[in-house]
Formats: structure tokens, sequence, C-alpha cells
């Protein structure tokens, strides 16, 4: 037996293994610890920590597995748009409807977007890696993987860790902005929940309406606003309930697991470990204390034209991330004044930042390829 043959077999993993590798498997470790300890969006977190510790030790998406995963459900949008029917059954559209004016905080909700964008821009980066940074402000991982995939999947590491890893961080990186910009009077604001009723007939009209309407204003965004709103028409229709719970749990938690460990997969040390990678993140976190406070500045305007009738905090869950926001916005106004009960008007911000981020996503797509066409 050749002895040194089979040393050098054995030994063969650590010949391609650098110092910025055994960083990239701790920063797995991180997100693997923040996901089991902290429960900071465990169920992405964990696979996009393993996918990291496993594209660093040789198994990345350019090679075995890893790729077959990645080709099939990240280079096609199949995983994200998958997981946005899931998301779609999971969201209940009545608050939005009964209170359409709430569609103004779920548009003031994405400045932070386009804002990031022109930083981003103004900081060298080209129009396709910019716009890819700016969507993480939509708050909303399937939308920022979906506009990254098609516009700058070199960065989608980065940009998918940094969307959902700051979605997890809403009750951390969100009360402090919103004490800043609002007044004790202004969040103790008690506001009437008299809502037109909704009838079946509406829900049901409403995905496919709104459906049609955004694919010809947007034609980008038509997955996106197709997939969300097939899986809310699953919800509503009340004759598919064996979809609806399925969509709900065995196929989003599917698209879920493999969406990870493929974003997981591409970040490898020489991809990740760079000051890009830490501008990333950077605007990432700037994008979303954009968005929050525009929706408040937005919030309070409105509160001004009402006559004191609205509370500012529900411009705050003005994004995509569902209920997390909503609920944040209704402790902060009940920690101020227990009796206070703003969810559900908190609930429809929420949703309509929800529709907003897919629109935004779309317009962001037609921007760039209007640009490069």
């Amino acid at each position: 037996m050749d002895f040194t043959q089979l040393f050098a077999e054995i030994l063969k993993g650590f010949s391609s293994f650098y110092w910025g590798n055994a960083v990239m498997i701790l920063v797995g470790i991180i997100l693997i610890t923040l996901a089991v300890v902290k429960e900071y969006e465990p169920v992405l977190l964990l696979p996009i920590g393993f996918g990291c510790i496993l594209a660093n030790i040789g198994m990345s998406s350019e090679t075995g597995m890893m790729k077959v995963i990645y080709d099939a459900g990240i280079a096609n949008e199949l995983f994200p748009l998958l997981i946005f029917i899931g998301v779609g059954a999971m969201i209940d559209f009545t608050p939005l409807l009964a209170m359409p004016k709430m569609v103004l905080l779920g548009a003031a909700g994405q400045f932070g977007i386009y804002a990031t964008l022109l930083l981003a821009l103004l900081l060298g980066f080209p129009l396709n890696q910019a716009a890819s940074i700016g969507v993480i402000g939509a708050i909303d991982g399937p939308t920022a993987i979906f506009v990254t995939t098609k516009l700058a999947p070199e960065l989608l590491g980065p940009i998918a860790v940094a969307a959902y890893s700051y979605m997890s961080l809403i009750p951390i990186i969100q009360p402090p902005v919103m004490r800043l910009l609002t007044s004790k009077k202004e969040r103790s604001i008690h506001m009437e929940y008299v809502a037109r009723p909704v009838s079946n007939r509406a829900l049901v009209i409403f995905p496919i309406g709104l459906t049609v309407i955004v694919s010809l204003i947007a034609p980008d965004a038509a997955p996106l606003i197709a997939t969300l709103m097939l899986g809310n028409l699953l919800r509503v229709s009340g004759v598919v309930e064996r979809l609806n719970k399925m969509v709900q749990n065995e196929l989003i938690n599917i698209a879920t697991l493999f969406l990870g460990l493929a974003i997981g997969s591409t970040m490898t040390a020489q991809s990740f470990i760079n000051l890009q990678t830490l501008a990333i993140l950077g605007l990432g976190l700037l994008a979303f204390v954009i968005d929050t406070a525009a929706g408040l500045m937005f919030g309070k305007f409105m509160c001004f034209v009402t006559g004191g009738k609205i509370n500012p905090l529900i411009g705050a869950c003005g994004i995509s991330a569902f209920p997390m926001a909503a609920r944040l916005s209704a402790k902060m106004a009940a920690d101020e004044d227990y009796s206070n009960f703003i969810l559900m008007h908190a609930m429809g911000s929420n949703t309509a930042g929800q529709l907003g981020s897919v629109i935004a996503g779309g317009l962001l797509l037609a921007l760039v390829n209007a640009f490069v066409h």
C-alpha cells in the first residue's frame, strides 16, 4: 500500500482550505446560534448557516448536490415563488380592504429602497447591484432573492443574509427610531376601528383583480404578485382547504429549507470576505431605518391631516415583514397605554407594505431593464 498517496488523499480537503474558510465557518456557526439560541428567523437562518459551513468545506453552489439545489430553485427563481404562495395563504387582507387608506402607508414604507439605491450608485455600485442592494429595504426575503437573482446573482449571499437578518431584528432596530420620531402623546393616540364589512365575494375578487392590474402595470412583478395572490386565493376561496394547509405548511417548509441551503452555499470566503459585503450590510440596514422613518413621518402627516385621529406608529409597519412589524407597532402603543388597541390598523398597514414591496421589486426590475436596453 502506498501510504504517501493515502496520506495525500486524506489531506486533500485541506489543500484549498485557508483562513477565510475558517472565518466563514464561524459566520455559519453564528447564524445557527442566532437561530437556535435567540430564535431569530430560525427556519431560514439555520439552513443558511449550515449551507455556509458546507460551502467552505468544498460543497459550494458550483459543485455536486448544492449546485443541483441552486440550479433547480434559485437560478430559475422557483424557491422564492413557492414561498410566496405559502405567504399569500397566511395573509388576511380583510383589514386592508376595510381601510383602503392604509395603502398610502404601504407605499411610504418603500421609500428606503429608492433612497438606498441612489446612495449605492453614489458609492460606485453599478445600477443592477445598487437596485439589488436597495431591495433589502423591502424587508422581504423572497422579493430580495427574486430581484437579486435576476439582477446581481453574485451578491445573493450577503443580500439574502441581510434581508432575513434585519427582518428578524425588527424588535431591536425599529423601536429606537419609533421613539425618536414620535412623542408619547402621538404613540398614545387611540384609533377607532369603524371598518366597513368585507364580503367573501370581495375577498375572492381582490387577489384575481390585483394580479391582473399589477401584472399589466408592472409586468416584471407578475411572478411575485401572481404567486402571492394564488396563495391568498387558496385561503379565501374556502373550497380547497387541503391545498391551503399544504402550501402554508409542507410547501413553504420544503422550499424554505432548500432556499436556505442554496443561499448558504453561495457564501464562500472568496465571495463574502470583502469590503463590498460590509457595504451591502450597512446599506441594507440604512434602507430599513429609512423605510421605518419614512413610514412614521407619513403617519405623522396623516395624523395632522385627520386632526389627531391616526396613530403615527402604524406607519412604521408599512413594510413587508408580516405580521411582526404590525405586532410591534401595536405593542409600542399598548406600552404607552394598555387600553390602546391598534393591531387591526397596523395589520392593514402591514399587508399594504407586503403588496408595496412586491410592486417595488417589479419596478426595480423594470427600471434596470429600461436603462440596460
